[in-house]
């Protein structure tokens, strides 16, 4: 069952994106502005609307700590603003001056990327806001991109209707140019990593004009080669599709379309779930929330619809600090008795709550960092992905060694799995953590 719990009706405008990190749900709007809602309650935040911007807002992202948002806009800038006080903490100008229509942050942190009306993209350092590389496409207009979850990839989609697969230096790795009839709307990463043997597999959901949504297998060979191959086309939809979105396990798929309504999939699947039909125009925006099994859609009716989903969906592993809970303090800690490690080792990292990983620093000599990684809820998954630049730019860890002594720390956890006896087929190349579901291709 899904069900409406909420509808936010603050915009004076057609909403055109909204994204959820841990804490916070963000919206931007054709009004000029964004607005930031409490995820636990969604009552506004005091700092809210932020007003930076000159002309509409097309796309906003949330860094993955939560600690920034991005936002870019027809006035030709990406902004990114501190969730802390609501601040402008950059503008980045992009190159051309160009219509901004979409921006992305990558997994890691460490890169943000903003795509054109004219074809344009760019690619800015994260941690210092410098622009690292221009690139793009002639004579289209860029309207959706995508990291993969590894960081070292983004698609992109624009109006032209192909799909492009990116390296950080801007190269071409693959084109699909027919991906979609009329133009892509939007596109979006699973955030899983299939491997096997010679082979690591991504999913990638895209939705377009043509009245699709569609889900594709992005192959990675040890060669250096790419192959996209189209695994299901969605027809759920009776209108042109504008948006979509995965669930934080991959498991779920939503799209939102011209047609007024919203599908929820199983993303395996390829099954249709729920249709949730409440907006009274277009839905142009659909995020899901990662911590809790809640979904939120925006649309040209101006308001925001956040819808909860039950039963059936409630299985589909999302992670257990739900909104609610992880807005509760927790219990003092009294030190473990053995080695975390020892206690979790039933667990994958990836599969650690807050709690195992408050207990893992702990045991390592490092409850100095236990507020911080509370403060940004920091899990097994995240704990994976952070980098020099998230722990200094994010968590705001001043020490280069502190910083490095936690990076060696979780380096060993890595290399646990390595050691574990786990075939190396099973393991995925790029964090070396047991894949949940290992995909075995022939090469």
């Amino acid at each position: 069952m899904a069900s409406l719990i909420c509808t936010l009706r603050d915009h004076q405008d057609d909403v055109n994106w909204c994204s959820f990190s841990a804490r916070l749900l963000a919206t931007c709007s054709g009004d000029k502005t964004l607005r930031l809602y409490d995820a636990h309650d969604f009552s506004e935040l005091p700092f809210s609307p932020l007003t930076g911007h000159g002309y509409s807002v097309h796309c906003c992202c949330f860094s993955p700590c939560g600690q920034f948002l991005a936002s870019c806009s027809t006035d030709a800038s990406t902004l990114v603003w501190s969730m802390v006080t609501g601040d402008i903490e950059a503008v980045l100008e992009h190159p051309g001056r160009s219509p901004v229509r979409i921006c992305a942050l990558s997994p890691d942190s460490a890169h943000l990327v903003s795509g054109a009306s004219d074809g344009t993209l760019a690619l800015w350092n994260f941690p210092s806001k410098k622009l690292s590389r221009t690139g793009g496409v002639n004579d289209t207009t860029m309207v959706a991109c995508s990291f993969s979850p590894c960081s070292q990839m983004f698609m992109t989609g624009s109006t032209y209707g192909d799909l492009r697969l990116w390296d950080l230096d801007l190269n071409h790795l693959l084109a699909e140019k027919n991906a979609h009839d009329l133009g892509v709307s939007c596109c979006s990463f699973a955030p899983s990593i299939l491997s096997g043997g010679q082979v690591v597999q991504f999913r990638l959901a895209s939705c377009g004009q043509d009245c699709h949504l569609k889900i594709w297998a992005i192959s990675k060979f040890a060669s250096g080669g790419f192959k996209m191959i189209l695994l299901h086309t969605l027809a759920g939809h009776t209108a042109p599709v504008l948006c979509c979105a995965y669930s934080s396990d991959g498991q779920l798929l939503v799209s939102g379309s011209v047609d007024k309504s919203v599908k929820v999939y199983d993303a395996n699947n390829a099954v249709l779930l729920y249709t949730l039909n409440q907006h009274e125009r277009y839905v142009t925006a659909c995020s899901f929330s990662p911590t809790s099994p809640l979904i939120a859609t925006g649309s040209m009716d101006k308001t925001v619809n956040v819808w909860r989903l039950e039963d059936r969906c409630s299985g589909h592993g999302f992670k257990e600090e739900s909104a609610e809970t992880s807005c509760k303090a927790d219990p003092p800690l009294s030190p473990p008795s053995g080695k975390a490690t020892a206690g979790l080792s039933k667990l994958l990292v990836a599969d650690w709550s807050e709690r195992d990983v408050t207990e893992w620093l702990v045991e390592e000599g490092l409850e100095g960092l236990v507020d911080k990684f509370k403060a940004n809820n920091i899990d097994g998954t995240e704990l994976l992905s952070l980098t020099k630049e998230t722990l200094a730019s994010e968590l705001g860890i001043e020490s280069v060694g502190l910083r490095s002594k936690l990076l060696r720390k979780v380096e060993e956890l890595k290399n646990d799995s390595v050691c574990s006896g786990i075939p190396d087929e099973f393991l995925c190349p790029i964090t070396r953590e047991l894949m949940r579901d290992p995909v075995i291709t022939a090469g």
